[in-house]
């Protein structure tokens, strides 16, 4: 299949083509769609000629070629309007009845030139529609957010995640207005289901099934709340699907200066402690360095359960129960990672059993808190030192 996309390095043309080429490729299986796919991208930087070209050729249009914010007001109908045109009489002139989807707005229910301008374009499609018999696909967005959008150009939520990911400063007049947002990658979903002929349609147009809404102020606070978490060592709640998207978009934003940040290593003779995260519900991640022949731990918990995963080096967990005098030994090595439970009621130790630094990645079900640390010093071993740090 021969694959049309105008607007091919706008926002929502870059993702959608990204995915078709994975999918191409083979990098990326759709269960409605083959890889049997030629792509022709079409932009700004296309010499115009190509446009007959592909006209003629394509099985299918996805026509995202678009003025958000021009210059002059007489670009957006020169854009959202003629070009649009342009392609459908090249289409028509060559007597192809491929299918067309138009990337259209919810601007275009409004009386502003940008909302005209996608209306005129949505009135050139379905009037085609109509006098040719081909199928179209109107797709008024809201708006849309993800990777790769651009900042005071394509949403606010792409100037909110650019502006504080560089620590800028952003300006909300109303934090109560609530905007209808999709997320770029359920749009591109969307559209490889257009393709495959299964658009969602909901009267004369078509939709992405996926929308979620939020005030500007909810996605600002998130947005802050995502910087935040660095030094607080958070990670915001993934399994909220808003949350998770927002947060992937932010991250795209965070400048290629910026990716890494520094923890707080707690180091002494016998290794280091480092925390890398915490969560609200779901406890906290630790790497663990022991040097060789150094025991930690010696202590149990009440409550508290504990993971430990040895990623290098090669040591033994030993447990005992608090009430009884028999010892279980676990002998642990990176190179044959398995996870150990350490469970409330047994005093636990490791140690390191090699030459080198043993690395233990440790996950706790609560975070450390200093007034309920709900630890006690017991060791494993009578005849054993105190060693009360892990």
């Amino acid at each position: 299949m021969k694959v049309l996309v105008t607007g091919s390095g706008g926002f929502l043309g870059k993702n959608l083509c990204a995915q078709l080429e994975n999918i191409r490729d083979g990098k990326a299986r759709h269960p409605l769609l083959s890889p049997d796919l030629e792509l022709f991208r079409f932009d700004v930087e296309t010499p115009p000629r190509l446009l007959e070209e592909y006209a003629r050729k394509a099985d299918f249009v996805f026509h995202l070629a678009g003025a958000n914010r021009p210059k002059e007001e007489s670009e957006f109908m020169r854009v959202n309007r003629d070009l649009t045109s342009r392609l459908l009489d090249l289409l028509e002139a060559n007597s192809n009845r491929a299918p067309v989807m138009l990337s259209s707005s919810t601007q275009a229910a409004l009386d502003n030139p940008y909302g005209l301008s996608k209306r005129a374009g949505e009135e050139l499609l379905f009037d085609y529609a109509r006098r040719t018999g081909s199928a179209v696909c109107v797709y008024r967005f809201p708006n849309l957010f993800g990777k790769w959008s651009r900042p005071n150009y394509n949403s606010a939520v792409a100037t909110f995640c650019h502006n504080i990911a560089a620590d800028l400063p952003i300006t909300v007049s109303d934090p109560s207005v609530c905007l209808t947002l999709a997320y770029v990658d359920d749009a591109v979903e969307e559209l490889l289901r257009a393709l495959a002929g299964r658009p969602t349609r909901e009267g004369d147009y078509c939709v992405v099934p996926v929308v979620h809404r939020a005030t500007l102020g909810e996605i600002t606070a998130a947005l802050y709340s995502f910087k935040a978490s660095r030094e607080a060592k958070t990670i915001p709640d993934l399994s909220d699907p808003f949350t998770a998207k927002l947060y992937a978009t932010y991250l795209s934003f965070l400048p290629a200066d910026g990716f890494a940040y520094p923890l707080k290593m707690n180091a002494d003779a016998r290794g280091s402690f480092t925390e890398m995260f915490r969560t609200a519900d779901r406890g906290q991640f630790s790497i663990n360095v022991s040097k060789p022949r150094v025991i930690k731990g010696n202590h149990w918990h009440h409550t508290k359960s504990e993971k430990f995963l040895v990623v290098s080096g090669s040591g033994v967990i030993r447990f005992r129960p608090i009430d009884s005098d028999e010892i279980t030994e676990y002998f642990v090595s990176g190179d044959e990672m398995r996870v150990v439970d350490i469970p409330p009621g047994y005093t636990h130790n490791i140690e390191n059993l090699g030459d080198a630094d043993m690395v233990t990645v440790m996950w706790c079900s609560e975070c450390f808190d200093p007034d309920r640390p709900d630890t006690y010093f017991l060791p494993v071993q009578p005849d054993q030192p105190k060693e009360t740090a892990k």
